[in-house]
């Protein structure tokens, strides 16, 4: 008898184990905010260590891609990349602010009496079309030079907004902040190759701690989950630490290429423009505990050109680490959060990021061997 209920509760173990998690527990939920709470409330003090702007190391001979930098944290990035020396490439939607702004950029550095020529070009790429991210990686491939850093900055919050939905059909908080960096890293992977040793740097946010992915919903358009802009922000930045995460498993110790996922803290940015009146007068109250754009930019600087990250990715390599390299805003190494340690959801948010961008499942394998890869937009990759 007790044998028959032995076999039958084995029998049962693993129905349970195969039991899909349909939310975060009140317990990690909590600790999300806490965190993002305490992040809020101390990190000009943790950060306080940092010089602003952050010193970057001899930088001449390095060529980065930063989406989304013609404002904000984005804008700081390109800018200090390139007057520390760097080939700096704007990816951007609005070109005509970006030229605009490597001439003004170009003044300032005159007027310093720099006498620098700033290298920074400017390619069009709108993250709202998988198309134009496709062309923009197989315009950037054709060239056959080396990419040191593919730095994923771009990102939107539409607070208060209602749902809505890209041209490929997609979710847009999914689609910028996940879908179209996840397809730009893979198909710049013969780049990174020829660069290595090479970076693919995504600026995530502490706002992933309170995030939720449902693989069978990652478009939110089930019902199971109200969508609110709080809910596809967050789930988006916690599907990116998930993809990356894989991302940085699948890429050998040869390949020489880092994968990382970097917080710039809580900060003032555009976002600030879509927020309720009332939040935007909270915002000016409090500018104390807020990062301004420039302080903001330091966790990317230092993932995207400090020797010592190279090493720190290695070593979690090595150790075999569950999940990517996480860099705070203070830029020490940080924890991504509890859900974000859930394998088998980070391998499901893999395979399903793979099928929406219309990549096959060997895709990193294939550009690894050299081989070539059909992508569904966009034209065939080399």
């Amino acid at each position: 008898m007790a044998t028959a209920t032995t076999t039958s509760s084995s029998s049962n173990e693993p129905l349970l184990k195969k039991k899909k998690k349909q939310s975060l527990g009140w317990i990690e939920w909590l600790r999300g905010w806490f965190n993002l709470f305490y992040e809020f409330l101390f990190q000009r003090i943790t950060a306080s260590h940092l010089h602003n702007p952050m010193p970057l190391p001899p930088i001449n001979d390095l060529t980065c891609i930063v989406t989304g930098s013609t404002s904000g944290i984005g804008l700081e990035i390109a800018r200090q990349l390139a007057e520390s020396g760097a080939h700096v490439v704007m990816a951007v939607r609005n070109t005509k602010r970006a030229n605009d702004l490597i001439q003004k950029w170009q003044i300032e550095s005159d007027g310093l009496g720099l006498g620098m020529a700033l290298n920074v070009e400017v390619m069009e790429v709108d993250l709202l079309s998988l198309d134009s991210v496709a062309r923009f990686a197989e315009a950037w491939n054709a060239r056959a030079t080396p990419l040191h850093a593919l730095i994923n900055n771009a990102g939107i919050f539409s607070i208060g907004e209602p749902q809505k939905f890209s041209k490929d059909g997609y979710e847009d908080h999914l689609q910028v902040n996940h879908l179209a960096p996840a397809l730009l890293s893979i198909l710049l992977l013969p780049s990174l190759i020829r660069g290595s040793p090479s970076r693919i740097v995504n600026v995530n946010s502490i706002m992933h701690h309170v995030g939720f992915v449902d693989t069978e919903d990652m478009n939110l358009t089930s019902g199971k989950r109200k969508f609110s802009s709080l809910v596809g922000y967050s789930s988006s930045k916690l599907a990116q630490v998930m993809f990356s995460s894989v991302l940085f498993k699948r890429l050998p110790a040869e390949a020489g290429i880092s994968v990382l996922c970097v917080s710039p803290g809580i900060v003032q940015t555009n976002v600030a423009r879509d927020l309720p009146k009332s939040v935007q007068t909270g915002y000016h109250l409090i500018p104390y505990f807020i990062f301004n754009a420039q302080e903001g930019s330091r966790s990317t600087l230092f993932a995207a050109t400090d020797p010592q990250v190279s090493e720190y990715c290695e070593l979690l390599k090595s150790d075999e680490w569950p999940v990517c390299p996480y860099i705070s805003h203070d830029c020490r190494p940080a924890n991504a959060s509890e859900e974000a340690h859930n394998l088998q959801t980070s391998h499901e948010v893999w395979e399903k990021t793979l099928e929406m961008i219309g990549l096959p499942s060997d895709a990193v394998e294939k550009f690894l061997e050299g081989e070539e890869v059909k992508c569904r937009y966009g034209q065939e990759q080399q």
